[in-house]
């Protein structure tokens, strides 16, 4: 049980603090840890598809074993000290892999613009936060992809994680965040990283195949707990919208926010220049509004809070059993 109470002291550090910029942090490690594997086994690998699909999967054998096994000889240093700076260090490390605060925060800033009517502000700050291009966003367009930027990435920066390291403590969380951040670097179907990158990508697709379906479970029971959210509407637009994406996770938790706030999200996008003609998630039941990145954050907080509060729950149960 002590990695379930490191859980929660995290999600408390997180909630509190965030991820000051001026901090180390374990995903700028990975980072950096995937770019020099990429160039060294780019070097070692032929330029052939065999041969890109081999480093590709080279590539997450090493970034999730060389991740995973630096956090565990931290851990094991400081159980040799003293268990309480064992614990300590594994708090830490829960809150750094959340990243629950600075989504709000990001997201936050978009929101604070758009309120203020300074709609070029509001496109710099998304930009920050998505990858399409936001230079045509109209002001609902800036406000909806804040909210989808919320929806996804509170499976993919929050949720997740966190339901990983309810299974297997802050090692898990490394693991996860290893191959999530691959597929943030690699996983792209371009000339650069089609079959460099597959590996990640579809390794990135199975670890967040259940955390992204019990995501969107709890964004239903948190649309039925807040005032002003509809429970019934994110359970049927889930139902029905939750493939309306390429990627078998992505729309999961998207649906389910939609149907929550009672809005259209998805749907057509620029990358790079070019339209991408998209499936929309949900109903176009009144427009998006700012304020409805404020209420994607209170779902997103009330989901992950209720994730951790059932993963604890069912620790508990097992452990008497």
């Amino acid at each position: 049980m002590e990695h379930i109470w490191a859980l929660w002291g995290g999600f408390v550090l997180d909630f509190l603090i965030g991820d000051p910029q001026d901090w180390w942090h374990p995903v700028r490690s990975i980072g950096w840890l995937i770019g020099a594997l990429e160039k060294q086994l780019r070097r070692i690998f032929p330029r052939t598809k065999q041969g890109e699909l081999a480093a590709g999967a080279a590539l997450v054998f090493f970034t999730a074993g060389i991740s995973t096994g630096v956090a565990a000889l931290i851990l094991w240093a400081a159980g040799r000290i003293h268990p309480l700076l064992r614990f300590l260090v594994m708090c830490v490390m829960c809150g750094q892999l959340l990243a629950a605060r600075s989504l709000e925060k990001e997201s936050g800033k978009v929101r604070l613009f758009l309120d203020q009517g300074d709609t070029e502000g509001a496109r710099q700050a998304v930009s920050m936060i998505v990858g399409r291009d936001t230079k045509r966003l109209t002001e609902e367009g800036i406000a909806k992809a804040a909210v989808e930027t919320v929806a996804e990435n509170a499976s993919d920066g929050v949720i997740a994680p966190l339901l990983w390291m309810l299974v297997l403590g802050p090692l898990g969380g490394f693991f996860y965040k290893a191959v999530n951040t691959m597929d943030s670097m690699v996983g792209y179907k371009n000339d650069r990283y089609l079959y460099f990158g597959r590996a990640a990508a579809y390794t990135d697709d199975a670890v967040n195949w259940i955390p992204a379906r019990l995501t969107a479970f709890f964004f239903v029971l948190a649309a039925w707990m807040l005032p002003g959210m509809d429970g019934k509407e994110a359970w049927r637009i889930w139902r029905r919208d939750r493939r309306c994406h390429k990627s078998p996770n992505s729309a999961q938790p998207e649906a389910a926010c939609a149907g929550a706030l009672g809005v259209q999200l998805a749907g057509d996008a620029w990358y790079f220049g070019v339209l991408h003609k998209k499936p929309v998630i949900g109903d176009a039941k009144r427009p998006v509004v700012a304020e409805d990145i404020r209420r994607a954050s209170r779902l997103m907080y009330t989901a992950s809070a209720s994730a951790l509060a059932a993963g604890t729950a069912a620790a508990v149960f097992l452990a008497f059993l």
